[in-house]
């Protein structure tokens, strides 16, 4: 069958989806009208110690670890005897927070999920189960039969469990097993048995958000969405679940205004085609995206086959260009300056999990702050707080979680999930820059071990190869490998030091180790001669605590603490005041958005409530580096 591709311009009218009606879903970008919330309160089972796998005599390690070295030992598990379940726990929260209301302070690398849902089934119909994040290690079964299994804790997966429903009560059971081996990806978990420096308490199980939807026999598997503004269209490149014969059916609207609509043939399951966006009605054909116009489109697309509709899909799409001449960097053409926090995304009570609600509040606060984006630090975020980004205008940079051990597990547990992690972000027209590794963990002797290298190199070019769109960081900090940015922390609390090692000294800066808190180098030898943008893409970290009785003996952040709020709002524009006046700096990243755990470094504190005036800290950024005419 030859693919075949026409485009109309529409005729009727369409309903635009807003911001609310959208966060309904758990995956705002790929809506189906008929699915169910499994998210609530489940029933849940710790085995004892000695129910737990063996392991290693004194240490986490499993001496069985044939789980984490291949997935397909998890499809072998035709049968098992479960647990009887003794309590309950709120998913999607880790047994380790008290929002799970699991009170349960050990920590246990064995877990058990089960709970029932009811699902009226159609014959043409297929039911999809997704699970946002489960970390680290599982295996799924639905009315005893083993479905599947996934490893890697951060990126969502699905099972096709259509033959195993019987429509009526339907039992779901998880086993979960994560080691917290600092091999796998664990991002800012602390792999001792408590927390130290800025790492911090273990997230163990289901942790983001856990659904079925209802697709057709057919459906629409997967979809890649590539705007080009220069060249008013989107690319799309959309897949089918199965080989059979189909068609592909968009409409694209703005606010509920119709632009065009067309349809392509599946060829092999598979449909690559541009469409066309431009729109006389606005100003410059295209409405762009950008944080300070987060300009979104409506697409629907529709699957058919022999004229019969089998799958629908509701997504969106934004219109921007993301570039960069090897000194500056480019929204839409025009030169940008990055102002971003620091975002652990971790919550009160809650770990890594917040609601949409509580990341709307952050976004709009930061905003509000006077930052234009944010630097998701060491983990995934949901789809909602994506969507959020995408919505309320917010930069977001898309960050790796890292393993922090060098070997063959290392680089396979990355592997892994690298495709899972970018496919979640390429469709997000907030994610500006992919982060692959942070501060050289997990390959500390890249500065001289040259298969250290190869591996940074190989993820930068994984990830150019599947997106070339978006600024790639190989290794955020220091000692860079391939980059598309060169990113350096330094944490010097004197302002004039800070600046002094800066300024007016680029290609001393990128040739040597510009830092004296760190020392080491910018890039690793022989890379340092590469033409790319300069970022400050940590500092500050400056410390208070507000004094309401909250106060831990082990709190920390850099530099002599105050307790005067005025006095560290003048170090932070001091500070932040250096940043922005580096001539060839492009952008910095704040560190950091709130206070979390033991650290205390936040503009936000714990509750994520203001610990400053937010207006005296827009008055900071506002001070420097700001475009646009001023209209009155």
């Amino acid at each position: 069958m030859t693919q075949e591709h026409t485009t109309t311009t529409p005729t009727g009218t369409a309903t635009g989806t807003g911001i609310t009606d959208r966060l309904r879903y758990p995956n705002p970008q790929r809506i189906r009208k008929t699915w169910i919330d499994l998210n609530g309160q489940w029933d849940f089972f710790i085995p004892k110690e000695s129910e737990a796998p063996e392991t290693v005599e004194g240490s986490d390690r499993p001496a069985n670890n044939a789980l984490y070295d291949d997935p397909a030992t998890l499809a072998a598990v035709e049968s098992v005897e479960f647990p009887d379940f003794d309590r309950t726990i709120e998913v999607p929260y880790s047994y380790t927070f008290p929002k799970s209301g699991v009170d349960e302070p050990a920590y246990h690398p064995v877990v058990w999920y089960r709970r029932t849902f009811t699902v009226a089934t159609h014959p043409d119909k297929r039911y999809l189960l997704n699970f946002e994040a489960v970390d680290y290690a599982c295996d799924v079964w639905v009315n005893g039969s083993h479905v599947g299994g996934h490893v890697g804790g951060h990126t969502p997966f699905a099972f096709d469990i259509t033959q195993y429903l019987n429509g009526n009560d339907n039992e779901l059971v998880v086993k979960v097993i994560d080691f917290n081996r600092p091999d796998q990806p664990l991002g800012k978990q602390s792999w001792k048995d408590d927390n130290f420096a800025c790492w911090y308490t273990r997230t163990i199980g289901i942790w983001q958000s856990v659904w079925v939807e209802e697709a057709g026999r057919t459906y629409l598997d997967d979809v890649m969405m590539t705007p080009s503004v220069r060249e008013s269209k989107l690319t799309v490149d959309a897949t089918t679940n199965d080989l059979q014969d189909a068609e592909l059916h968009y409409s694209v609207s703005f606010r509920g205004e119709p632009i065009v609509n067309g349809s392509v043939s599946f060829t092999g399951g598979r449909a690559r085609f541009d469409v066309p966006v431009r729109d006389w009605t606005a100003n410059t054909g295209v409405r762009l995206w950008s944080p300070e116009d987060p300009n979104l489109y409506d697409i629907d697309f529709i699957v058919t086959q022999h004229g019969r509709p089998v799958d629908e899909v509701s997504s969106y799409f934004g219109m921007r260009d993301i570039t960069s001449d090897g000194r500056l960097i480019f929204l839409n053409d025009q030169k940008y300056y990055l102002k971003l926090l620091l975002n652990q995304g971790y919550y009160k009570d809650a770990g890594l999990t917040g609601t949409a609600e509580e990341v709307r509040g952050d976004i709009e606060k930061m905003k509000a702050m006077g930052f234009n984006g944010n630097r998701i630090h060491q983990k995934i975020e949901s789809h909602r707080a994506l969507y959020l980004c995408d919505s309320i205008g917010f930069i977001a940079w898309a960050e790796f979680p890292s393993a922090y051990e060098f070997g063959p597990r290392l680089i396979g547990n990355i592997e892994r999930e690298l495709p899972a992690y970018l496919s979640k972000h390429v469709n997000h027209p907030a994610v500006f820059a992919y982060v692959l590794m942070n501060e050289s963990w997990g390959v500390f002797d890249v500065a001289r071990d040259r298969r250290q290298q190869t591996f940074v190199d190989s993820l930068y070019w994984q990830a150019k190869a599947y997106d070339p769109s978006r600024l790639v960081v190989g290794n955020d900090g220091y000692e860079q490998a391939m980059t598309d940015i060169c990113t350096l922390h330094d944490y010097n609390a004197d302002a004039d030091e800070l600046l002094a090692s800066f300024q007016g000294k680029e290609d001393e800066a990128k040739a040597g180790a510009p830092s004296p808190m760190s020392g080491r180098r910018s890039f690793c030898p022989g890379y340092d001669r590469r033409q790319v943008p300069v970022m400050i893409t940590e500092y500050g970290g400056v410390a208070y605590e507000k004094g309401d009785g909250s106060q831990r003996g082990d709190s920390w952040g850099y530099g002599e603490r105050d307790d005067d709020p005025k006095q560290v709002v003048d170090r932070i524009r001091a500070l932040t005041e250096a940043v922005m006046a580096i001539d060839y700096c492009v952008g910095f990243c704040y560190t950091q958005t709130t206070d979390v755990e033991q650290e205390v470094n936040g503009l936000l504190d714990h509750d994520h409530e203001y610990k400053f005036d937010p207006e005296e800290i827009r008055s900071i950024l506002l001070s420097a580096h700001t475009y646009g005419y001023v209209q009155v």
